[in-house]
């Protein structure tokens, strides 16, 4: 896959996993659960694909998923190590 356009991706996916992980903790999780778990099923499903041809990308796409925070993070170190 293109660089540019896995950056992008895993970029979604943070978004989307923050906004998870947000929808949770203010409680709204229990009205969205039935919605939360077919889109988590959907994600699951591209991560299998994309790991039968870059085992890598499909780890770092769940990591943005599962841990949102932690993948950016790691995004604006590497960000910084760039930019020295």
């Amino acid at each position: 896959m293109d660089h540019e356009l896995a950056v992008l991706l895993t970029e979604l996916v943070e978004k989307v996993g923050l906004l998870r992980r947000d929808m949770k903790q203010k409680g709204d999780g229990e009205k969205y659960e039935g919605r939360l778990a077919r889109v988590d099923q959907k994600f699951s499903a591209l991560a299998d694909k994309v790991a039968e041809t870059d085992p890598a990308f499909a780890k770092a796409l769940r990591t943005a998923w599962h841990m949102p925070s932690r993948s950016l993070a790691f995004r604006n170190a590497e960000h910084l190590k760039k930019e020295e």
